[in-house]
C-alpha cells in the first residue's frame, strides 16, 4: 500500500466508552476521541454524551446499522489520507467487541492501532450495588461469560452450567432475552435457589435499573421488568456475604512496604493452621 500524502501513517484507536455515563470514560479515552478526525460510535450501545469530547470538525459516524464492511472504508481512508479514527466500543473493547477482527484488518492495511480499555458493565453493576465480587473465603474468582445458543456458538466446555459448578461469582452478558434458560442452567450447575442475583439494566445511564433477587426468581423478575437487552446479571454468594478479614491489611501480614507485627503474625499463622 502506498504511503499517504505527507508520509504520516493512518491510525485507529479502539476506545472503551465504559458502561454509559460520559464521566466514566478514562482520561486517555477522552483524549483519544478529542484527537480523532473521524469518530465511529454505535448509537444503540454508546451514550451520546461521549461525543462531547469530539472536535467540532470531526466526522461523526453512527455504526449501529453498519456491518463490518460498512466500517472498513473509513479505515481505508485513514490509511490513504493519514487520518486518525476513534472507534468507540461500549464497555471494554476486550469483551465481546469484535475487536480482534478489526485489529487484524487494520494491521493488514498498514494502520497504526491502539486499544484504550474501558470500565466494563460488570464492574459498574458491582459498584452500583456497592458489592465486592471477591470476598475472602467466599469467592476469589469471577467468571465472565454468556448463555450459549445465540448468534455466535460457544466453544465446547464453556456452557453456563459447567461454569456454575465452581460456585463462585459469575457475570452473565448477552443472555437477558433467554432468562428462563439462564436460570435453569445456573440451577442445574449447582447454585442453590436462594443464591443472590443482581440484574443491571443500562448501568450509569439516566434510565438505569438495578434489581436484586434470588436465583429462583431470576426469570420472573426479568420478565416483570421487561428486560431483554442491555442487561447484565451477576450471581453468586459474594453478593450477600459479609466482608471477612483480608490478610492484605491484617497487621500480621508483611510485604515490601510494611513489616508484620510479631503478635499479629503469630495469630494469623494459628488461624491458618486451625
Amino acid at each position: 500500500m502506498a504511503e499517504p500524502e505527507g508520509g504520516s501513517r493512518g491510525r485507529v484507536v479502539f476506545v472503551g466508552a465504559g458502561p454509559g455515563a460520559a464521566d466514566l470514560l478514562t482520561f486517555r479515552a477522552a483524549r483519544s476521541i478529542a484527537a480523532a478526525d473521524v469518530v465511529i460510535w454505535a448509537a444503540s450501545l454508546v451514550h451520546p454524551d461521549v461525543l462531547e469530547h469530539a472536535r467540532p470538525d470531526a466526522e461523526i459516524v453512527d455504526s449501529a446499522r453498519l456491518p463490518m464492511e460498512g466500517v472498513l472504508p473509513y479505515y481505508e481512508r485513514a490509511a490513504a489520507e493519514g487520518l486518525t479514527v476513534a472507534r468507540i466500543h461500549s464497555g471494554d473493547p476486550a469483551l465481546w467487541g469484535a475487536l480482534q477482527e478489526q485489529l487484524d484488518r487494520c494491521k493488514a492495511m498498514g494502520l497504526d492501532t491502539e486499544v484504550v480499555p474501558g470500565v466494563s458493565s460488570f464492574s459498574a453493576a458491582a459498584a452500583a450495588v456497592e458489592r465486592e465480587l471477591t470476598i475472602p473465603e467466599v469467592a476469589q474468582s469471577v467468571v465472565l461469560t454468556r448463555l450459549g445458543g445465540g448468534k455466535t456458538p460457544m466453544p465446547p466446555g464453556e456452557e453456563v452450567g459447567e461454569f456454575a459448578r465452581h460456585g463462585t461469582t459469575m457475570a452473565l452478558f448477552l443472555s437477558a432475552a433467554r432468562s428462563a434458560r439462564l436460570q435453569d442452567e445456573l440451577l442445574d450447575g449447582g447454585y442453590p435457589e436462594d443464591t443472590p442475583c443482581v440484574i443491571a439494566y443500562r448501568v450509569s445511564w439516566p434510565d438505569e435499573l438495578v434489581v436484586r433477587c434470588a436465583l429462583g426468581e431470576l426469570a420472573a423478575t426479568m420478565k416483570a421488568h421487561k428486560l431483554w437487552k442491555h442487561t447484565l446479571v451477576l450471581v453468586g454468594p459474594a453478593l450477600a456475604a459479609g466482608g471477612t478479614r483480608s490478610h492484605l491489611y491484617h497487621p500480621g501480614h508483611f510485604h515490601g512496604h510494611r513489616r508484620a507485627e510479631p503478635a499479629a503474625r503469630r495469630r494469623l499463622r494459628e488461624a491458618r493452621s486451625s
